[in-house]
């Protein structure tokens, strides 16, 4: 599995992995983040890095500038990197050691075939469904037109997760969300494979918009219905383009 892509940040040699490395040094730093004994908390830090793009498919993660910047053993990381290997979200390659998966279209369909069942169902349905929670979604609509206006298709990207978070949210379930977290990882990096982000993501950005404003109106029925909807559209164009690519 994998080959960095070097149009991407992460196939531009070490310099964009050494800003990653030193952005969760700082992090945990700032945190005053002991991780000394969690390899849970270490493979989550590494987690988060790529749902928000900042890991790519590909990317080498070597285990003792890794482990310096997340303040573990090596021994902890490697716990860390089991874990994440298991999830799919990691792949440990012959004379490469880990790197960040490179997913397929059977990854994409499962996934997917995941999604359909939990989001609607937590917009129709979820036992969360507090101000706060509904908030959240209309927040992270506000964020990816924020950074569509300023042309920053990374972070539009970024958005989209956060909306599908929030949604996932309302179901009101700490398990559910749990999970999400694990397959909002696998999704960032199956939108990694759609090249230029601005053309996969636009259309969804309003599309954002109206599960919102359905939702803010009390209609958790069309919310979830159009989701549903969003959510098979999105499938089919990617496996169209996993397919296109092998």
């Amino acid at each position: 599995m994998g080959t960095t892509d070097p149009a991407s940040p992460m196939g531009r040699g070490h310099t964009d992995l050494d800003v990653v490395l030193d952005e969760v040094l700082a992090a945990r730093r700032a945190e005053r983040t002991v991780m000394s004994t969690s390899a849970d908390r270490a493979a989550r830090v590494v987690r988060e890095q790529v749902v928000e793009g900042h890991l790519r498919s590909g990317t080498r993660l070597p285990e003792e500038r890794l482990a310096a910047a997340l303040g573990v053993s090596r021994n902890t990381l490697r716990e860390a990197l089991s874990q994440l290997v298991a999830e799919r979200i990691l792949v440990r390659e012959p004379h490469r050691g880990v790197v960040v998966a490179t997913p397929e279209v059977a990854d994409v369909e499962d996934v997917y075939r995941v999604r359909r069942l939990v989001e609607p169902a937590a917009l129709a349905h979820g036992t969360g469904h507090t101000p706060a929670r509904v908030a959240a979604v209309a927040a992270a609509v506000t964020e990816g037109r924020e950074a569509g206006a300023r042309g920053d298709w990374d972070a539009v990207a970024s958005a989209n997760q956060h909306f599908h978070r929030a949604v996932v949210a309302l179901a009101g379930s700490p398990r559910l969300d749990a999970q999400m977290h694990l397959l909002l990882a696998e999704m960032r990096l199956f939108f990694h494979q759609m090249g230029e982000p601005r053309r996969f993501h636009q259309p969804y950005l309003e599309e954002n918009a109206t599960i919102a404003d359905l939702l803010g109106a009390g209609d958790r029925q069309g919310a979830a219905d159009r989701l549903d909807t969003y959510l098979t559209a999105a499938q089919t164009q990617l496996v169209a383009a996993f397919r296109d690519r092998a």
